[in-house]
């Protein structure tokens, strides 16, 4: 088990981090408790999925955010490729450390992970997203551990405390306390989660750009990402079609 990440990524033939082998492009969310990265990814796919449409290769165009089924689909893409591979998979266990990552997905039970194999799991399972292309990843840790990766925009959506206290308060019908709570929790959850996925605590210059969603609306904030992209040519200009 413990060379059976390192055998796959090895083997995984769309990538190669030393000849620059690396298919994308994709996007990575990250997110202080009570912003909501999930509407900017659903907003930011459908209009990006647009772009891709306008040129004239209309092949594997579609943009699409991580949601449990696309992860799950790929899970089960690498168990047959675990399976029918010949990858370290004595006992099952390969497959049964894919599965947990897998169920734990969809859950905050997620950021409770401290087995190393499981993060490593975690780190594979990321990486095959991102090798996919046109991929917009949502939280676990995806920005940190892609930081290095080009083709690629890490974002961070962070806004002030008392925002944020508001903003659950509403969503989730809490009180003051018991909102305040959740935030602070939440966060220090997830900056346990990538002090253990990369050894230290995340910093800004992890991310490309950092939004403040207390003072732009989500429509302005995908406007700015939309033009960010083209600026850096991960998506071409209007006029380049």
């Amino acid at each position: 088990m413990d060379n059976f990440f390192n055998n796959y990524l090895q083997n995984y033939r769309h990538m190669n981090f030393e000849t620059g082998d690396f298919p994308g492009p994709f996007i990575t969310i990250s997110r202080q408790a009570g912003c909501s990265a999930k509407r900017i990814a659903i907003k930011l796919s459908k209009i990006l999925t647009g772009y891709s449409y306008m040129s004239d290769t209309k092949t594997d165009a579609d943009w699409k955010w991580v949601d449990k089924e696309v992860f799950s689909q790929v899970v089960d893409e690498m168990i047959t490729e675990v399976v029918e591979g010949g990858y370290d998979n004595e006992k099952g266990d390969a497959v049964k450390f894919l599965k947990t990552v897998d169920n734990a997905f969809s859950e905050e039970t997620i950021y409770d992970i401290s087995d190393q194999n499981l993060i490593l799991t975690l780190k594979g399972i990321i990486c095959r997203l991102a090798c996919q292309g046109r991929t917009i990843i949502v939280g676990r840790s995806a920005g940190v551990i892609l930081k290095n990766v080009p083709n690629k925009l890490n974002i961070r959506l962070e806004a002030p405390i008392d925002w944020r206290i508001n903003r659950v308060m509403q969503i989730k019908d809490l009180t003051r306390a018991e909102a305040e709570k959740f935030i602070v929790e939440m966060d220090e959850k997830r900056d346990s989660f990538i002090e253990k996925v990369i050894g230290r605590k995340a910093e800004n210059n992890d991310f490309d750009v950092i939004f403040n969603y207390a003072s732009l609306e989500d429509d302005l904030i995908v406007d700015s990402i939309v033009n960010i992209l083209r600026n850096m040519q991960i998506i071409a200009r209007l006029n380049d079609y």
